[in-house]
């Protein structure tokens, strides 16, 4: 398989993507961020957040170690809407934190020979993606998806 795109699992977890978090404000409905700020000696995840609209001026804090729900099209810190996410393959949601978790979903995706990581990664990102966007019957409208959210962040 000569000139095949090949992709090996990175490890990545998803809590790894979420230290930047491409939002919708809520006030003005443009591109915020929900930002990270470092608190040395902590884990990532634990750092409080600071939410950011720099198209209105809107502002928020959570402290450290504060989220409301992982897994889902919404920041898992203030519970705001992706701006990465868009409707494809019958409904469903296809949805990325900010541009490395897209990267890291395209990387996969667009592959033609998929390696699994080292042994006991079975909770990376990859791992855990759900079937029907890994199935090669949806390939193509996912990318088509995928490429419009890359589109979004121009």
């Amino acid at each position: 398989m000569a000139g095949e795109l090949r992709y090996r699992d990175p490890g990545t977890r998803i809590y790894d993507l979420a230290t930047d978090v491409d939002v919708v404000c809520p006030r003005c409905g443009g591109r915020a961020f929900v930002l990270a700020e470092p608190v040395d000696g902590e884990l990532e995840l634990f750092w409080p957040r600071r939410f950011v609209c720099p198209g209105c001026g809107r502002s928020a804090f959570r402290a450290a170690g504060q989220w409301s729900c992982w897994g889902g099209p919404i920041d898992p810190y203030f519970g705001l809407p992706l701006w990465l996410r868009t409707t494809c393959c019958g409904g469903r949601t296809l949805w990325a934190f900010n541009r490395a978790h897209l990267e890291l979903l395209e990387g996969h995706l667009a592959a033609g020979l998929r390696e699994r990581g080292m042994a006991g990664q079975g909770m990376t990102l990859i791992a855990r993606l759900p079937a029907w966007l890994k199935s090669a019957r949806h390939r193509g409208e996912v990318l088509s998806a995928l490429i419009r959210l890359r589109r979004s962040l121009d």
